[in-house]
């Protein structure tokens, strides 16, 4: 049986739920009700984690033999990493089965695209996960936010919400986003990026 974590990146509590920098725990969330799972805190694991089972048609599949635990760190976005190192370690998940899944600017607002490795482009919640799993090997789900207007600065536009008029492009690419999560996992990485990549 193979173990996956599927850490959506974020920062805790309801004053950042709606910010695009978490749009990974809103995918998270997505994946969650999706598999019928509901979020724990794990004692001392400083995430919440909900455990699904992983069938040929996706998440909450029937006869699923690998687990899925999806990963909303506690820690704020910077030190993501320290939820996610315990928790590999907990389960001896290699890194190899970890999915992040990610705010991108460099990537407009309805585009998607998968890959393994690679640096952290300046996200901080990429680096703490480096430096937590001690290697860059994992797979991301990155999700486009757009760069900011003007000279708006990037801190204080990832850590704002989405205007009135992306809302509805925000929950379909939500939707978009645990579909490539639940391909990757089932079908592997090449035919996740074959269908979403954009």
């Amino acid at each position: 049986m193979t173990t996956w974590l599927v850490v959506g990146l974020g920062n805790p509590g309801p004053t950042y739920a709606a910010h695009r920098h978490n749009v990974g725990f809103r995918v998270a969330d997505e994946l969650a009700r999706r598999a019928d799972a509901r979020f724990g805190a794990p004692r001392g694991m400083r995430a919440e984690v909900a455990e699904a089972r992983l069938g040929t048609s996706g998440l909450g599949g029937f006869g699923g033999t690998d687990k899925v635990l999806l990963v909303k760190p506690r820690t704020y976005m910077n030190d993501s990493g320290i939820a996610v190192g315990k928790l590999a370690a907990f389960h001896k998940v290699d890194p190899a089965h970890v999915v992040a899944v990610h705010d991108e600017l460099d990537l407009d607002l309805g585009r998607l695209r998968l890959k393994v490795g690679g640096g952290d482009n300046g996200h901080n919640g990429l680096r703490s996960l480096r430096a937590h799993l001690h290697t860059g090997d994992f797979a991301r789900v990155r999700f486009g936010i757009g760069r900011p207007p003007g000279r708006m600065e990037v801190h204080a536009f990832v850590l704002s919400d989405f205007s009135a008029t992306e809302r509805t492009d925000v929950e379909l690419e939500v939707s978009r986003a645990a579909d490539a999560v639940e391909l990757l996992l089932t079908e592997g990485l090449v035919a996740a990026q074959n269908r979403f990549n954009s």
